[in-house]
C-alpha cells in the first residue's frame, strides 16, 4: 500500500520515530546475556537522509554497538532500500541505569 498524499517531512518523521523503538537495546545486549537487568533512555538521537525514503516498503535496518560503558551507551545504524542503497545513517547516545530494587514489603507512611 502505497501512501501517495505523505509528505516527504511526514515520511521521514515517521521513520525517525520508529528507528529509535529498538536502537538503544543494542548497547544493552550484552548486560542481558549476562542476566543483568538494566533500563535505557536516548540522551540524542540523530538521522540523516541521503536519499528519498519510503515509509510504507521494506527498509533493511543494521544496528550496531561500538561502545558501551559508564552507564551509556553509542549505537549506530544504517538503513536500506529494497534495492540495497543507503537511505538513512543514524547516531544515537543513550543512558544506561541498573532499576531499582522494588522494596518487597512497603510500609505504610501515615
Amino acid at each position: 500500500m502505497h501512501a501517495p498524499n505523505m509528505q516527504v517531512e511526514h515520511i521521514r518523521c515517521v521513520v525517525a520515530y520508529a528507528s529509535d523503538i529498538i536502537f538503544s537495546g543494542v548497547s544493552l545486549n550484552p548486560h542481558r546475556r549476562k542476566g543483568v537487568k538494566t533500563a535505557s533512555l536516548s540522551l540524542d538521537h540523530s538521522v540523516w537522509f541521503h536519499r528519498p525514503v519510503r515509509a510504507d516498503d521494506w527498509l533493511l535496518y543494521v544496528i550496531e554497538s561500538p561502545f558501551a560503558g559508564g552507564g551509556r551507551g553509542f549505537v549506530t545504524g544504517q538503513m536500506f532500500n529494497r534495492k540495497g542503497e543507503l537511505v538513512a545513517s543514524l547516531t544515537q547516545e543513550c543512558l544506561i541505569r541498573k532499576p531499582k530494587p522494588q522494596n518487597q514489603n512497603p510500609k505504610a507512611k501515615l
